[in-house]
């Protein structure tokens, strides 16, 4: 699986911070949502970046357009994608990528990212993140698609890793060795949910310290945090789903501490998609974040400056 050449030609793609003068700041970060944008405005509350879904935004103009501008005055922006379907059998949408490209050309956030799944299949969209078979075709496909994205945006783009609650029995390569393969051979970045790694953990039986230490951390750039909802599943075994519905877990924190200590502070983002509280529950979350943030080594503080 050498790709030298591919290698070398990802290398000539900038990072997300060079693109733009406004980087994100190794600092806890929120999504921003409609029922805060004012208070936001008027407030200007003390975080580090804000973070929005790049498909709620593809459309010319209005007031979402308008709130935006005025954030992105203020704060370092992140683009999270949702719609690519990057690990889709599918060609990737063309007018869905100059969508996006556009939209990166508006607002040049900091950060671009994208996710390791699929959600359209013979021209249908399907609501949903769904998993991938982790084979060679699968990982040629994913290569593909993700040079496809950067050549198009001339940007480096991030990688999530999933959440995922079924495998496929087709699989011959391990998650962890899929995403470092990809970044290898695409130059692509690690957005790092270490929310993700603890509930796909669980749900298939894994350790989660020796995933998370079999991914090419040293490509991580972005960190995201949420709450899951337990369940049980038909069998009775505990079953976690990635709900963003709730603060974030004390098992989940433990991890995102031993992680930071590890690879020192980075720019981590408290997602909050259903049943969102007040701003200032956020706030203290984040404040949380930042709190672990600042315990992080020394050094690892300096050099993340």
């Amino acid at each position: 699986m050498d790709q030298p050449d591919r290698n070398r030609q990802r290398a000539s793609l900038p990072p997300g911070g060079a693109v733009v003068g406004m980087r994100l700041p190794p600092r806890a970060g929120l999504g921003l949502k409609t029922q805060h944008v004012a208070q936001v405005l008027a407030e200007k509350p003390d975080i580090g970046f804000f973070e929005v879904h790049a498909e709620n935004y593809m459309v010319d103009g209005g007031p979402l357009h308008a709130q935006l501008r005025l954030v992105r005055d203020s704060y370092p922006l992140s683009l999270h994608g949702v719609g690519l379907s990057i690990g889709g059998a599918d060609p990737l949408d063309e007018q869905h990528l100059a969508r996006l490209a556009a939209l990166i050309e508006r607002y040049k956030p900091a950060v671009f990212s994208e996710h390791l799944a699929w959600s359209t299949h013979g021209g249908v969209f399907y609501n949903d993140l769904l998993p991938l078979s982790y084979d060679a075709a699968t990982l040629d496909r994913v290569c593909q698609h993700v040079d496809q994205v950067q050549e198009r945006l001339g940007r480096q783009m991030l990688l999530e890793n999933p959440s995922t609650y079924v495998e496929f029995e087709t699989s011959t390569i391990s998650e962890a060795a899929f995403i470092r393969e990809v970044i290898d051979r695409t130059g692509c970045g690690l957005l790092l949910d270490v929310n993700n790694a603890f509930v796909s953990c669980t749900n298939h039986g894994r350790d989660v310290m020796a995933y998370l230490l079999d991914l090419p951390l040293q490509a991580a750039t972005q960190i995201h945090l949420a709450g899951f909802a337990s369940e049980r599943d038909s069998a009775g075994a505990a079953l976690l789903i990635d709900s963003h519905g709730s603060p974030v877990d004390r098992i989940v924190w433990g991890l995102y501490r031993q992680v930071i200590e590890q690879l020192g502070p980075m720019p981590s983002l408290l997602e909050r998609d259903n049943d969102i509280p007040p701003l200032e529950i956020l706030l203290d979350e984040a404040r949380q974040a930042e709190a672990i943030l600042a315990k992080a080594p020394a050094a690892l503080r300096e050099a993340a400056r």
